[in-house]
């Protein structure tokens, strides 16, 4: 019974999320369309609840979750934030999740703002839903970037860039700005969390069910260019990165040879 309550102890702070987003999502389904459809309006982040001053949406929508039945998404998201707090701690995986939750929210709605009052954008965009998990999700996605295996590492920033970058121009909603922008946010932050913790197997078990939903919930509005330009933004990252390795040494070794040139008449 112990071992079991310590290793739940370990990823406490997605317990808790999990636990408290599937009673929310139960709750919601119990009372009805009807009841769904009124909870997401007033707890939306969108232009006109956050122009009207009511900033508590910016915490109660990341609880709720409209992304379809949550037998198919909670999965891929605990075994995201899971591993996630597995390589970083709980503190640093909240962190992230908020950060990128908080941050994408209110920079999309700082460009909104300035869309509509230019005339780019309808003035019916402010009352679009904006409510979820996938910030914050991409957020912690982006925030493994420096706990990944440096043999992977430039693969992996190249293919998430990639998809990021491209569903951003192929994209119709803003939120494929939003995770755009919380993608980055997390992959900045990686680089101020330290030293991660060891991988072990089921570390790298959770991975690459992480990674499959992250890819999925980054690429939502079209998996096939999604695909691609990952695989161009991996094959990409990937030889860049091998051609500064191999160009290392070669300036090594010049490096070494002036300086002998350098030493050599006072020897």
């Amino acid at each position: 019974m112990l071992r079991p309550l310590a290793q739940l102890a370990r990823v406490r702070a997605t317990a808790a999320y999990a636990v408290v987003v599937t009673c929310v999502t139960v709750a919601l389904y119990g009372l009805g369309p009807q009841v769904q459809d009124w909870v997401v309006r007033h707890v939306s982040t969108n232009l006109h609840n956050l122009s009207r001053g009511h900033l508590s949406t910016l915490l109660y929508s990341a609880f709720v979750i409209d992304a379809g039945p949550i037998y198919v998404w909670l999965p891929g998201l605990v075994c995201l934030l899971a591993v996630a707090e597995l390589m970083w701690g709980s503190v640093r995986v909240v962190v992230a999740f908020a950060v990128g939750h908080l941050g994408a929210t209110l920079l999309v709605a700082a460009g909104l703002t300035a869309a509509v009052k230019l005339a780019w954008l309808p003035a019916s965009v402010s009352r679009a839903t904006d409510v979820g998990m996938s910030y914050g999700a991409v957020a912690v996605l982006g925030s493994l970037t420096t706990a990944i295996p440096r043999r992977w590492r430039a693969a992996w920033i190249g293919w998430f860039v990639a998809v990021g970058v491209a569903m951003v121009a192929v994209g119709r909603d803003f939120t494929d700005s939003g995770h755009a922008v919380a993608l980055a946010l997390g992959m900045l932050l990686s680089a101020r969390f330290g030293r991660p913790h060891d991988w072990t197997r089921v570390r790298f078990a959770l991975l690459r069910v992480a990674a499959a939903f992250g890819f999925l919930v980054l690429g939502s509005t079209d998996l096939l260019m999604a695909t691609a330009a990952g695989l161009a933004g991996a094959v990409m990252a990937e030889a860049l990165t091998r051609r500064h390795i191999a160009r290392a040494p070669a300036s090594n070794a010049c490096e070494v040879t002036t300086g002998d040139r350098v030493r050599s008449p006072g020897g």
